[in-house]
């Protein structure tokens, strides 16, 4: 009787945590990084492009090997707690669903490009709305590629100078007229917006911020660590209203 009893209370439980909501039993597993961290959100969805999104998590990632500093804590955000699906097709299950639960205090918003950047999550108001309110209180605001037109059509860009993905510079001057947009750089940095044109430039987009975060030998030390040949002043770029 109390082996049938033990057996029924473990059934019991298990059908308890099936029948949580997705968000308690996911955010359970989210580690608390604690307040010593810059809290790094990747924006992620469907169709997300790989190289934009691995290049600066890698780099940002790397900080917390690194002594004596504020490290990054990076998470990755979506409207699901449902795995996404890379344009290359990695499978991802997001940290946290900005639709449905509490995020941290997000200090740099990571916006990785995406297959629809162009055209359909453009229309996703929602997603333009939590955009909009991360970037308020971030204190950097990061787009690789195609990114920059959500930013763009967050109205995030308006007083600031930005690019994109080489080949979509025309679509993009198209779109948002009255934007100051540069080409033939590997990113833009005005004021707390970094964009960047993405592809293998994102590395060189992510060790700015690093270096400028941190110092030379911290980003020179995370690049040696990822084989990348790194000096910022050999890289094709354009500053403005820096931020100390």
């Amino acid at each position: 009787m109390k082996v049938y009893t033990v057996f029924v209370l473990i059934g019991f439980l298990f059908l308890l945590n099936r029948c949580a909501p997705d968000s308690q039993r996911d955010m359970a597993q989210v580690e608390d990084p604690g307040s010593g961290s810059y809290q790094v959100a990747f924006l992620i969805m469907d169709g997300t492009y790989n190289t934009e999104l691995t290049a600066p998590y890698d780099i940002f990632q790397h900080t917390q090997f690194r002594e004596n500093i504020r490290p990054m804590h990076v998470f990755t955000v979506a409207n699901t707690k449902k795995p996404v699906t890379t344009f290359e097709g990695i499978r991802i299950l997001p940290d946290y669903d900005y639709t449905r639960d509490k995020l941290p205090q997000i200090d740099i918003l990571v916006v990785p490009s995406a297959e629809h950047h162009l055209d359909a999550d453009l229309e996703d108001e929602q997603m333009i709305r939590f955009v909009k309110a991360a970037a308020d209180s971030a204190e950097y605001i990061m787009s690789l590629c195609d990114g920059a037109f959500v930013l763009a059509r967050a109205g995030l860009l308006d007083q600031a100078a930005s690019t994109t993905f080489p080949a979509d510079i025309g679509k993009y001057r198209a779109m948002f007229p009255d934007l100051e947009v540069f080409e033939e750089v590997h990113f833009v940095h005005d004021g707390k917006f970094i964009t960047s044109a993405g592809g293998a430039k994102s590395f060189d987009t992510a060790l700015y911020l690093t270096e400028h975060l941190y110092g030379k030998a911290v980003a020179e030390e995370i690049a040696e660590g990822l084989v990348i040949n790194w000096d910022v002043d050999l890289v094709p770029r354009i500053i403005r209203n820096r931020r100390n």
